[in-house]
């Protein structure tokens, strides 16, 4: 939200007070509170030993200044080594949304504080925040005595807005988004330092560049599609290339201005009287991810058979058992391996979403049709959201049990927007959670695998919660609470290691129960494109897992995006046929669609050893699957733009191609790259431009890997140190080792001629 008119003046109904000093600063400890004479009402960290600091929204002169005089109380604390805390209040009892869960927050905090007459200190692993004494007001960042950033004139601030106040909010004003126009009248900014040459990524699933530069982003989750500014995944963390990143502690509206209204800073601002937001070391870009999924939550590791390909009805297209069959008899009949059935909306009744019991009148036997699609090997995936249309029967027994959220005056919430008269179930109730949880324990005792949990972005503002919870800080929250009373019913059912789940909307955290596809996309090279971007920015916010519909949602792809996409979207970390109103098994493009199916089904069933180790190695780092590769070459200034092409792991480069021409133009890093499906050598360090048959695309290996090759093209859950074999390409070998993981947990350990160091281990040994 931009406040500013130019570099002087205020937006007309806009009055900012911002911090002018540092005029005191004192040691403080969670348990004893403040050090020497200050008052303890100011702030207790919560993080162990930290700093408080008094800010006048003027230089204090002389003793008369003081009154009349608002300040800002900054204080700065540790919650895991290598993060700092920094907490900015105009009223310390004023409105807080509160912040996310920190799973990996350490009791006691991780930080050492100190003060000196320059001015204080805290120090956390290898980050350093200094904030000098007096006037003007300093807050830097350092990294082993490096500066990363800081917080200087102007840049802490308390805004307030007047009646008339000419600001945009955004997709907040959005009713159908569940906004209704900016609700608060008061914000806190703070500005961080860009550098000359700093670039920034992530704060979500953005379907815009992948360098967000110059960009308005407001996180507020919204049902947009992937065509528009819009997101279904916000999450409120950026990573810088300079080898940090900052993550907005606040699950409401935040609203970032990245270098578009102070060209040299980047701003974000949020409604209230508090502004909480860490700044995470690296100095890496993946050891800022490692930071900040150890702090929000990292991700699970999923099951092996979720890797294969997902066949889907698609959305509105007519379908029964004898549908579903013919689909699955004709893939297995043309050796393209499926690993998971899904059922879309209408395998229950029209109108009745969800009542989650499926139509008798096209699926009169569920318990039988599940069978016999587990009998072909085959997990069955359905679809869910957590809307409750008034037709279903569940809409009645929700609102008599006040399991549904309600407005202010106590009358259930609804509308028509999707589903007539839909309520929306009240995760902030435990018994509507537990209520909601057992009809789909019913489902899973049923024979269904896995959820795809659609929706949850639009939660509206005009609504009181059980638990009292503020509106606003809902609306993104909702998401989390949503997944997670599903993932825990898999968890519970299935056990760790075999719940996933096909989401679509999510916030910070949201990584720890995958796996997130990108939504509803057109069937255009255009489209597929954006894909991309969505996915890398993704990847930068934390995500180890994603997904999207190959061939696009919304409409027909003709038979080249339709190819093009398949091969893009099979060498991914999951993989799924899915429309709109057209189906997507490949015959029905021609028959050259099954050949590239065929072949990148079988390609990425050979690389299962590779992709299930990197799922591993996600779940221990937060290092994501599917990667920019500004997070494997952050030297390379080259990468730095970089949103049409990606590494597939450590080793493998991808550049989809998005032309029905097969021609594409790629960036390799220096060095002696292969082509892992000719064996062709070139030579990197610039740009190439090739053209490629539907069956082909820009598929090179790092110089110098030794890639683990499984035995089997048909199925994605066999045991890889069966028939295991390696290739290996040309350079020297990167690491002393390569280690695989096999779905039932046995690790073996191999050096880089391929021969095995010692017996097998289990994951974590």
């Amino acid at each position: 939200m931009k406040f500013t008119d130019g570099f002087w003046q205020l937006r007309p109904g806009v009055t900012a007070l911002y911090a002018q000093e540092a005029y005191d600063i004192w040691q403080a400890d969670a348990a004893a509170g403040l050090s020497g004479t200050a008052p303890a009402a100011l702030g207790r960290t919560s993080d162990g030993a930290g700093l408080v600091v008094t800010a006048p929204t003027a230089v204090i002169a002389k003793r008369g200044d003081i009154l009349n005089r608002p300040t800002l109380t900054v204080t700065l604390s540790s919650p895991l080594e290598g993060v700092v805390r920094v907490r900015v209040a105009h009223h310390i009892g004023g409105r807080w949304h509160g912040g996310f869960g920190l799973p990996g927050a350490v009791e006691g905090g991780a930080g050492a504080a100190s003060v000196s007459e320059e001015g204080g200190t805290l120090v956390s692993g290898p980050l350093t925040a200094r904030i000098a004494k007096g006037a003007p007001w300093s807050l830097s960042f350092e990294h082993d005595g490096t500066r990363l950033t800081g917080s200087g004139h102007k840049a802490q601030g308390y805004v307030q807005l007047a009646p008339n106040a000419q600001v945009d909010p955004g997709v907040v004003g959005n009713a159908r988004s569940g906004g209704a126009g900016p609700q608060s009248r008061a914000y806190v900014h703070e500005q961080l330092d860009l550098g000359v040459g700093e670039l920034i990524y992530g704060l979500g699933e953005r379907f815009g560049p992948i360098v967000k530069n110059g960009q308005t982003v407001d996180i507020w989750n919204a049902d947009g599609g992937t065509s528009s500014e819009q997101a279904y995944k916000n999450v409120p963390f950026y990573l810088s290339n300079r080898g940090y990143g900052v993550l907005v502690n606040d699950p409401g509206h935040v609203s970032f201005e990245i270098g578009s209204e102070a060209v040299e800073r980047l701003q974000f601002s949020v409604p209230g009287e508090v502004l909480e937001y860490f700044v995470i070391a690296g100095p890496t870009p993946k050891d800022v991810l490692e930071r900040y999924t150890a702090l929000t939550g990292r991700p699970p590791i999923v099951p092996a058979w979720s890797y294969g390909l997902w066949l889907s009805t698609s959305f509105t297209t007519d379908y029964d058992e004898q549908t579903v069959t013919s689909f699955v008899d004709e893939m297995a009949r043309r050796e393209l391996p499926v690993s998971v059935f899904h059922f879309d909306c209408f395998w229950m009744r029209e109108f009745n979403w969800c009542d989650f019991e499926w139509d008798p009148r096209v699926f009169p036997d569920p318990e039988g049709m599940l069978d016999r699609l587990h009998g072909k090997d085959l997990r069955v995936s359905v679809w869910i959201n957590p809307y409750i249309g008034q037709r279903s029967p569940l809409f009645a027994e929700g609102a008599e049990a006040k399991y549904l959220v309600k407005r202010a005056d106590g009358s259930v919430w609804q509308w028509d927007l999707w589903q007539a008269g839909m309520g929306l179930v009240d995760f902030t109730n435990p018994d509507a959670t537990a209520w909601f949880q057992s009809k789909l324990r019913a489902l899973v005792d049923q024979g269904v695998d896995c959820f795809k949990t659609d929706f949850g972005e639009r939660i509206p503002l005009d609504v009181a919660w059980f638990d009292g919870a503020d509106p606003e800080r809902m609306h993104n929250l909702y998401t989390l609470l949503y997944n997670k009373a599903v993932h825990d019913v898999l968890v519970g059912a299935r056990g760790e290691g075999d719940a996933v789940l096909f989401a679509r909307s999510a916030t910070a955290g949201g990584q720890s129960m995958p796996v997130h596809w990108g939504g509803d996309s057109t069937s255009t090279f255009a489209s597929m494109a954006e894909t991309l971007r969505g996915g890398l920015s993704l990847a930068l916010s934390g995500f180890a897992h994603w997904s999207h519909d190959i061939g696009g949602f919304e409409g027909t792809p003709d038979a080249a995006v339709f190819k093009r996409w398949t091969a893009f979207g099979l060498l991914g970390s999951h993989s799924r046929f899915h429309g709109s109103t057209s189906y997507r098994v490949p015959w029905i493009f021609d028959e050259e669609a099954v050949d590239v199916t065929r072949t990148f089904t079988h390609l990425k069933m050979r690389l299962m050893p590779y992709l299930f180790q990197a799922g591993v190695d996600a779940a221990a780092s937060g290092v994501p699957i599917l990667r920019p590769l500004q997070l494997e070459f952050p030297e390379d200034p080259a990468v730095g733009y970089l949103d049409r092409q990606y590494m597939l792991g450590s080793d493998i480069l991808v550049a989809p191609v998005f032309t029905a021409s097969g021609d594409v133009e790629f960036y390799l890093p220096a060095g002696r790259w292969t082509h892992l499906l000719t064996g062709e050598e070139v030579t990197g360090g610039g740009w190439r431009r090739e053209t490629h048959g539907f069956q082909s695309l820009p598929i090179y290996v790092r110089p110098g890997t030794v890639l683990p090759w499984g035995a089997r093209v048909d199925r994605p859950d066999y045991d890889y140190l069966d028939g295991l074999t390696f290739r290996t390409f040309a350079g020297e070998p990167r690491g002393a080792e390569v280690v695989v993981t096999n779905p039932d947990g046995r690790v073996g350990r191999f050096d880089t001629q391929g021969n095995a160091i010692g017996g097998t281990g289990k994951v974590g040994e």
